[in-house]
């Protein structure tokens, strides 16, 4: 007569919890195997083995005095580790923090003695757009230079015109700042209009340049203008500085010259 072979979940006591036994732990050298039941989908028993290899790793202190801690709740009288039915063990996910000498070898090297922006206009070390000469006889004789220089490689093939200052051996145009003044401190409200009020009744001038800003459009709280007289530029620096405009006490000074 053959032996009756009976499945594992017909020898299930009746008496456990929900009719499962609990869960067993065997430890085999490296490795921890989990044993597990459960109801499946189809409501049939089953059992799981899920194996872990153990592996021992320097951790911090707060680390090591977390797992201290007692447990509460539904894992009270759970044993030391994560039980699979309250915790969620996910992929562990290792950081490298970097130090500051490490961060400064990652970024590119730039040399501390070589600008990084030079000005198109008065060669100062900012972007053209932030010059505050943008817009005043500086600008426009610089982008005359430029369109000229760049006519002077093509001349002797196109037979176009070079300026007399730009030819060779010729001295540079320079920009007269004698009659030039710098008023400052004015209110973001000042228009050209304004400016124009304020410096006719001194005398004539021939240049003005209000600062704005690019995207707002108000004024930056600077202008300058070029008298056609000397004599007039000092006038205005006499009579409107210190000058009460707008609420504010305005500043005017000689415009002072480009290197």
């Amino acid at each position: 007569m053959k032996p009756t072979i009976t499945s594992w979940a017909d020898e299930v006591e009746a008496d456990y919890v929900d009719g499962l036994p609990p869960s067993k732990e065997h430890v085999d050298g490296d490795y921890k195997h989990v044993t597990e039941y459960k109801f499946n989908d189809e409501g049939k028993k089953i059992k799981v083995v899920r194996s872990f290899k153990i592996e021992k790793k320097i951790v911090s202190r707060a680390v090591a005095k977390r797992r201290s801690w007692t447990k509460f709740g539904d894992s009270k009288l759970d044993k030391p580790g994560p039980n699979s039915y309250t915790t969620k063990v996910a992929d562990e996910i290792l950081m490298n923090y970097m130090g500051s000498k490490d961060f400064e070898h990652t970024q590119d090297p730039l040399d501390a003695g070589k600008p990084i922006a030079k000005c198109r206009i008065c060669n100062g070390e900012h972007w053209s757009v932030k010059c505050p000469y943008k817009g005043t006889s500086m600008d426009i004789e610089s982008k005359a230079i430029a369109a000229a220089t760049a006519a002077v490689g093509e001349s002797s093939k196109t037979g176009k015109y070079v300026p007399p200052f730009l030819k060779e051996g010729a001295k540079g145009r320079e920009r007269d700042d004698s009659s030039a003044v710098r008023i400052s401190n004015l209110s973001e409200s000042m228009t050209e209009d304004d400016l124009e009020e304020l410096v006719k009744k001194i005398g004539p001038h021939t240049k003005m340049y209000l600062a704005r800003e690019k995207n707002s459009g108000l004024c930056k709280g600077f202008a300058y203008v070029h008298f056609k007289y000397r004599k007039d530029a000092a006038e205005a620096i006499e009579v409107l500085n210190g000058h009460g405009y707008d609420h504010l006490i305005l500043s005017v000074e000689w415009s002072k010259p480009q290197n």
